[in-house]
């Protein structure tokens, strides 16, 4: 039946779905997004945040390409501040807290007011598949639906289980059904199955909590907002307010250690490195005195508060006995119990670049079933995974970025290429162009791919257009305005702490030093043009970093050779001479599309690089 007839299929409806949905049915695809529940589209499980270093960089890159959570986090923003301000441009990350339940809400009115996409509630439990190609999903109440574009997203629902000590039952998140037969079904394909954890803290109620005597962060004082497409706000109502463990706490911990799951053996799957929970902490770092804890607002309308940094599986009766030892908590109340999940993933070294399984035709995989961990991770996957799906379905090429272009490519090279052995999160330290991949200049690098792929209006990309002219034309005046060493140029200087001029120079050369901003030289520029913020930051930032912008493209040019070295595919790999066992088994795994990711690949020595190389270029002459 037409009805049941569907361009892309999207399934389960967190972050990852959302993004994939919308992408697909923006391009112009019918699509259907099916979910176990309506109510909990777009779920904050865990922080009540978005952004931060890396994750702040991938949000305003899913903006960039045309996605929704950056206009949809600036909706719902009680409290923002842009990170890392004492150190470059490239360590720069916005992070606004959220109300949790209007994050929700505004999403839910997007998807349903979004043209070409058609939302359920059901629980998919088995993919149709003919001749390695995806045709449709059959949901619990019997319906089949058809389609020969199906995206999964499902979280940290498949074959999901919860720990709160010794306590364990069978969920997707909190109390939501997780999904068994699903689950089953992709082992019976044949995919290859791993299992990885993680633990969210509990949450409080803020009447209970004496703030006096924690350190307050209030939100930022000038206006900020994650879309490039909005204007920025300030917003006082909400504040963050730190405290912090203390040996007491420490020694609660212990005394209970044999009681968390994640410490006593229940749970033998990876947790995740760089989110430890606060018993991970203590055994890990037994000589740290004490551990960060942030008390995070979850909203407009609830008086719950998040405890940032103690993600937990202590049983129920001994979360509330730690917290009581700890500066202004003495007397708190747990509205919700932290807890651990432990949940099934496909290794994502079984993806291609665009996400598409290597097994099934026009099956993709977004989001944490791919072993990832964020809400941001997420959402770019399922951004990515819904434009290549259209673009399967319309017999177009995939848009592939590569790790020189965005934070989204690292990511999904990494997952592609090295897959997970503990749940993968996103950071500035796996960017090797980190300089390049600024969240400032998103919009720069990304905006014309969704112009091209169709989510960026005509109007938006004039708009990108215009400012990029605007740029470029105002780091060519400042080349032209000569500065003189006249008694105000140099009174100037010195109130800014840098050496007064005893020769001419231009305002391009002043500006490449530390101690003075585009700003602070209005009053020695006379003739400067009135320009948006959004430009003058940029005009300031490549000119001060220019000659390490410069030196980091030189390095992009070497690194685009080897990614533009493509590989045959379809090789026979333990056919050619010369390279190491472990080297055919894992180069037949991968199947790398160039010499660049197969260097990439975890394993492969200079030799297996340098043996593949020569029978290549063997194939070649052959070929010829």
């Amino acid at each position: 039946m037409k009805k049941y007839q569907y361009d892309v299929i999207v399934v389960g409806a967190g972050h990852a779905g959302c993004e994939a949905a919308l992408a697909a049915a923006k391009i112009g695809a019918k699509t259907l997004l099916v979910t176990s529940n309506l109510d909990n589209i777009a779920l904050m499980p865990c922080n009540p945040s978005i952004g931060g270093p890396g994750k702040g960089h991938v949000a305003r890159e899913i903006d960039a390409l045309g996605g929704e959570m950056a206009k949809n986090t600036d909706k719902a923003t009680i409290h923002i501040r842009m990170l890392n301000t004492s150190k470059g441009p490239a360590m720069w990350a916005l992070r606004a807290q959220i109300d949790k339940k209007l994050y929700t809400q505004e999403m839910i009115y997007t998807l349903q007011t979004q043209e070409n996409l058609d939302l359920k509630q059901e629980m998919v439990t088995e993919l149709i598949i003919n001749n390695q190609q995806i045709e449709g999903v059959i949901v619990k109440s019997g319906l089949k639906f058809s389609s020969p574009a199906v995206i999964l997203a499902t979280g940290t629902f498949l074959n999901g289980k919860i720990y709160i000590g010794k306590t364990t039952y069978g969920a997707g998140r909190g109390g939501e059904l997780a999904s068994i037969n699903l689950a089953e079904n992709l082992k019976e394909l044949g995919f290859k199955i791993g299992r990885l954890n993680t633990c969210t803290p509990p949450r409080i109620d803020r009447r209970t909590v004496n703030f006096s005597s924690m350190k307050e962060q209030k939100s930022a004082d000038i206006p900020l907002a994650f879309s490039f497409e909005n204007e920025g706000k300030i917003y006082k109502n909400f504040s963050v307010f730190l405290t912090r463990t203390n040996q007491k706490t420490h020694q609660v911990i212990r005394n209970n250690i044999h009681r968390v799951p994640l410490s006593n053996g229940t749970i033998q799957s990876a947790a995740i490195r760089y989110c430890p929970s606060v018993e991970d902490k203590i055994i890990r770092f037994p000589q740290k005195e004490s551990h960060q804890i942030f008390l995070e607002p979850e909203g407009y309308h609830t008086e719950e508060i998040y405890l940032q940094g103690f993600f937990t599986s202590l049983p129920a009766d001994a979360q509330q006995e730690a917290l009581h030892t700890i500066r202004g908590l003495e007397n708190c109340e747990i509205i919700r119990y932290g807890y651990a999940i432990e949940y099934d993933i496909i290794y994502p070294n079984q993806l291609k670049y665009s996400l598409e399984t290597k097994m099934i035709r026009g099956l993709f995989l977004a989001g944490q079933i791919n072993g990832t961990s964020g809400y941001e991770e997420a959402a770019e996957q399922g951004l990515m995974a819904g434009i290549n799906a259209v673009q399967l379905i319309a017999g177009k090429n995939p848009l592939i970025l590569d790790r020189s272009e965005a934070y989204i490519a690292v990511e999904i090279d990494d997952l592609v290429t090295k897959s997970v052995t503990e749940p993968y999160r996103l950071r500035t330290g796996l960017a090797e162009y980190r300089l390049l991949l600024r969240q400032d200049n998103a919009d720069l690098r990304l905006i014309s791919y969704g112009y091209k792929v169709g989510l960026i209006a005509e109007e938006r990309y004039k708009k990108f257009i215009k400012k990029k002219e605007l740029i470029e034309k105002e780091k060519e005046r400042l080349k032209e305005v000569i500065i003189h060493p006249t008694e105000e140029v140099n009174n100037l200087l010195y109130k800014l702490n840098t050496t007064p001029l005893s020769q001419a120079a231009n305002l391009t050369t002043l500006l490449t030093r530390p101690e003075v901003t585009y700003q602070q030289t209005v009053s020695i520029d006379p003739q400067r043009p009135k320009l948006p913020t959004a430009v003058t930051e940029q005009v300031e930032i490549q000119i001060k970093y220019a000659g390490y912008i410069k030196r980091q493209k030189t390095q992009v040019k070497i690194f685009k050779k080897l990614e533009n070295y493509k590989i045959p595919q379809g090789i026979d790999y333990f056919k050619i001479h010369g390279i190491s066992h472990e080297g055919r088994e894992r180069f037949s795994e991968i199947q790398p599309i160039s010499l660049g990711q197969a260097k990439r690949i975890s394993g492969i020595t200079p030799a297996d690089i340098t043996a593949l190389m020569i029978n290549i270029e063997k194939m070649k002459r052959t070929k010829k």
